[in-house]
């Protein structure tokens, strides 16, 4: 019962600093985001082409997929040590961030400068969704190399 709720620990946290990073004002996320950009933006700009701002979009873009990527993984993770199916906790993972990220962008109607974008919804589905597939694919490596060395026995 105690690793049951032990794996519920991780995606809990993951969500927590979700929560406080989309929880910034405006100001505050487009600032670090911006100065994060801005060293990376200095060290290729001479070798490739590119926007500031095309590239500060995709920064944040990509920052909102990886969290959720993360998120699909934990919650797969939490439901499997519950005892559930792979195929099942991998469609409940998907639904729990899906949610969790829609959930997240309605919050962010309330942060100053902030708003909620459907979009961003869709990026982190994706993200989800593509965590999913990786932690499949793991798996099924993992138990295609476990297969073998049982028969190698």
């Amino acid at each position: 019962m105690k690793k049951q709720l032990l794996a519920w620990l991780w995606p809990a946290l993951w969500m927590v600093l979700i929560f406080i990073l989309s929880h910034q004002p405006a100001g505050v996320s487009g600032g670090i985001s911006s100065e994060i950009v801005r060293q990376v933006f200095e060290a290729v700009a001479s070798f490739i082409p590119v926007e500031f701002e095309t590239l500060h979009t995709l920064f944040r873009k990509s920052a909102h997929f990886f969290a959720y990527l993360v998120l699909g993984i934990l919650f797969a993770r939490a439901l499997e040590k519950n005892g559930m199916a792979s195929g099942r906790a991998a469609l409940w993972a998907f639904a729990l961030s899906a949610l969790y990220a829609a959930s997240d962008e309605f919050h962010q109607l309330f942060i100053p400068g902030r708003s909620g974008e459907i979009r961003d919804v869709l990026i982190d589905s994706a993200g989800a969704a593509t965590g999913l597939l990786c932690y499949w694919l793991f798996a099924k490596i993992k138990w295609q190399h476990d297969k073998k060395a049982e028969t190698n026995w």
